[in-house]
């Protein structure tokens, strides 16, 4: 025999469980109509006294439910493990369904005897509670259970962790990130219930004035209702406003903490991240992504749990007014629900492209805003020009589409809403003629039933919108579930620390190129008071072993050691505090000249400090010449100083953090002559000397004459090493890269 597994002849194991699970739900709802449908009302009326009709019903509808839903269990074990057909989304809705059969008919007879539909001494009144006697209370069950089923599934879904639409760990993330603001929100719920039901006041006594006017009510009693609707109606306006007062502040606190979350869990990645993926893209994530995500929480999110709280109190009270006007509204649910939610992920996913381009052009516009005096020199604005034209063209086209989706997703939810209200007013002519309603009540009822449509609409129409935002959410939760790949802070602070450096058989390779070897095997030390001066040709990897120092990447063999100690295992700020670092193009940000120098300190320097490092470094002659002196603005990227400054501030900004290890990597490349002569002796004979250690790359050979100790780098291996007149009178590579033009040796 075939076990459970074994797959029909023709057929793969998914499809024969899926096959399995169809036919076990039809004889699931085969037994109900032809077993549950008769023999449970008939138990009920054996076990209930017949003076308890309404226990009766509760009774079977119960015993109806539980039975159902085991059914339910046992079709969904054994189709829950197919994915292929579909079948776990209409399974998942089983179990629902269930319940909601179970309590349907028990939940209409409450409410008909709570309206005192069906006298008590009419001997179908019992019959009429019973849906096992009447096939049309039956059909009428299904018609109820269905939309609620069908509405429970979907709230479901969106909670469920990892759910078939994806969208359960966004939601929850979204409220996560509220943080300690979720505190709020029962008090804000609080305020919107009341205010809803304030609101239901107008509908209620509206139609209860329709019947006093029709009857000849007295006039006090008119005046004293309409004065109770006008109190409640202020009241419900005034709990509105604190209401929404409190949460569009909660709202705004969250976006400011998701905004910082995001930035800095970019700010903690790894180097690598940063050359992976471009400034503008990143920026485009941190800043419009986030308002875009937050615009939802505060407005869309706001709109959705007003209009849903709205839509719940409506819906009670139109089922007290009138449960066949109800039915007619629930049935026409699937009709209002179901085409926007296909539309919405349609828009869903173009709102995605859109973000997609946006942050292109971005970064096109970035790159050459930032690059303008290349651009010009090379006379391509046109081509930049039309390069950014071409972005904005495909970003026209992806706009088209989704303004597409919107405007069908719009005229959808539009053209349901007025069929529903057609079929309301049609069925409601029909009740008034019959007298089956008063005047009054079908007024009251079609004064919510248009608010309840109201409310679906703008629930239909705000959906797709949270959908865009979940959508936003994406690359913003990438960021923040994202781990570093660069080892975490160690617990090292030194009190003293001697700055003697070890290269250990360190390898690198970049991760982008993995299989292009930049460092071999390097194995030298670094001593304390001593210079080291790295040199050799473009690209031989002189600026990796700087970044290896700075702990901006990890070797991929070997180990770099401080003081005999791995460079990880040392404090983030502490080990940036004993390792300064200076470079060709120092980057310095758009503040004061004393903010750059003071950047990254923990304890905000004096200003004797800042002028004492600036005036080590040479900057103080330049700086003094500022009409605002330290204050004044270097500009963007340090773009109102030359070359030669901006490496003299950024000396200045590494001097001031009194560093036990200094790299200089051809840090001096721009500085005039006497600029260069002042670093020579800041190097060689300043008092400090003797508690740094220095690590000069340069390709100024001259500077490296006086260096205790030379290194030649070349293709990541050390081919010579010794001083100045060692290397010399080897007349190796070092001899020959200083006899070459310009003492460079580097060729054009």
């Amino acid at each position: 025999m075939a076990g459970p597994d074994s797959p029909a002849p023709g057929g793969s194991p998914c499809l024969f469980r899926a096959r399995c699970a169809w036919v076990g739900t039809a004889l699931l709802l085969i037994a109900d109509w032809t077993l549950l449908r008769p023999a449970l009302p008939r138990l009920g009326s054996l076990l209930v006294p017949s003076a308890l009709p309404l226990l009766r019903v509760w009774t079977a509808g119960l015993s109806r439910g539980a039975a159902l839903w085991l059914g339910a269990c046992g079709v969904l074990r054994v189709g829950a493990r197919s994915p292929s057909a579909g079948a776990p989304g209409w399974l998942a809705a089983l179990q629902p369904l269930a319940g909601a059969l179970g309590l349907a008919l028990p939940g209409l007879a409450s409410f008909r005897a709570l309206r005192s539909w069906g006298a008590a001494g009419d001997p179908d009144s019992n019959r009429l509670l019973h849906w096992g006697t009447r096939l049309d209370a039956f059909a009428l069950c299904y018609a109820a259970a269905l939309p609620a089923a069908a509405l429970w599934h979907q709230l479901g879904s969106l909670w469920a962790p990892g759910g078939r639409g994806g969208s359960g760990d966004k939601v929850r993330r979204l409220l996560d990130c509220l943080g300690s603001e979720t505190r709020r929100l029962p008090l804000v719920l609080t305020f919107l219930v009341l205010s809803c039901l304030g609101e239901m006041a107008i509908p209620f006594f509206t139609g209860r004035l329709t019947d006093w006017i029709l009857q000849d009510g007295s006039g006090t009693a008119f005046t004293r209702n309409l004065t109770l609707m006008s109190i409640l109606t202020i009241a419900s306006a005034v709990l509105e406003f604190v209401g929404d007062g409190i949460y569009n502040s909660t709202m705004g606190r969250a976006h400011s903490h998701l905004q910082g979350e995001v930035f800095r869990a970019v700010l903690r990645q790894e180097t690598e991240f940063f050359q992976q993926n471009q400034t503008g893209a990143i920026t485009s994530r941190v800043t419009e992504d986030t308002s875009t995500v937050s615009e939802s929480l505060t407005e869309k999110l706001s709109l959705l749990m007003w209009y849903l709280v709205r839509g719940l109190c409506l819906l009670g009270l139109m089922l007290w007014g009138s449960l066949p006007l109800t039915m007619v509204t629930l049935l026409a649910l699937p009709l209002l629900f179901l085409p926007p939610k296909k539309l919405g992920k349609w828009q869903q996913r173009m709102a995605a492209q859109v973000q997609e381009s946006l942050a292109e052009s971005s970064q096109v516009a970035l790159e050459a805003l930032s690059a303008m005096p290349t651009v010009r020199t090379f006379a391509n604005e046109e081509g930049e020009a039309q390069k950014f034209r071409q972005k904005l063209h495909d970003m026209k086209t992806l706009n088209h589409k989704e303004a597409v989706a919107y405007a069908v997703n719009l005229w959808t939810t539009s053209i349901s809403g007025m069929l529903l209200k057609v079929g309301i007013l049609y069925i409601g002519g029909h009740l008034v003629t019959s007298g089956s309603v008063s005047s009054g009540s079908l007024v009251t009822f079609v004064l919510y039933q248009k608010e309840f449509t109201t409310a679906v609409e703008v629930l239909l129409s705000t959906y797709p919108s949270v959908q865009k935002a979940l959508g936003s959410s994406e690359k913003i939760f990438e960021y923040l579930d994202r781990i570093p790949r660069c080892p975490a802070s160690g617990a090292l602070t030194p009190v003293n620390p001697k700055g003697c450096v070890q290269f250990q058989d360190v390898s690198f390779a970049y991760p982008n190129r993995p299989d292009v070897p930049v460092l071999q095997g390097l194995t030298f030390t670094l001593h304390p008071g001593k210079v080291t001066a790295l040199v050799g040709p473009n690209g031989s990897g002189k600026s990796t072993v700087a970044a290896l120092l700075q702990n901006l990447y990890q070797p991929t063999a070997g180990q770099l050691l401080l003081d005999g100690e791995p460079l990880p295992q040392y404090e983030h700020r502490n080990l940036h505090k004993m390792v300064a670092a200076v470079g060709q193009e120092p980057q310095l940000f758009g503040r004061s000249v004393q903010e750059n120098i003071a950047y990254g300190l923990r304890q905000k320097p004096t200003m004797e400090e800042i002028k004492a490092a600036a005036m080590e470094s040479g900057a103080h002659k330049f700086i003094s010449k500022f009409s605002q002196g330290y204050d004044a603005d270097v500009g963007e990227a340090g773009s109102q100083l030359s070359g030669g400054q901006r490496q003299s501030v950024a000396l200045a900004r590494a001097l001031i953090r009194k560093p036990c290890v200094l790299i200089l990597d051809d840090a001096t490349s721009a500085l005039d002559a006497d600029s260069q002569s002042r670093v020579e002796k800041l190097l060689y004979e300043s008092p400090e000397r003797a508690s740094r250690t220095v690590l000069l790359i340069t390709q100024r050979l001259s500077s490296v004459e006086q260096a205790d100790h030379i290194l030649f780098l070349d293709g990541g291996i050390i081919c010579e090493e010794g001083t100045h007149q060692e290397l010399m009178e080897k007349q190796g590579r070092y001899w020959t890269m200083l006899q070459a033009p310009n003492g460079s040796g580097v060729p054009e």
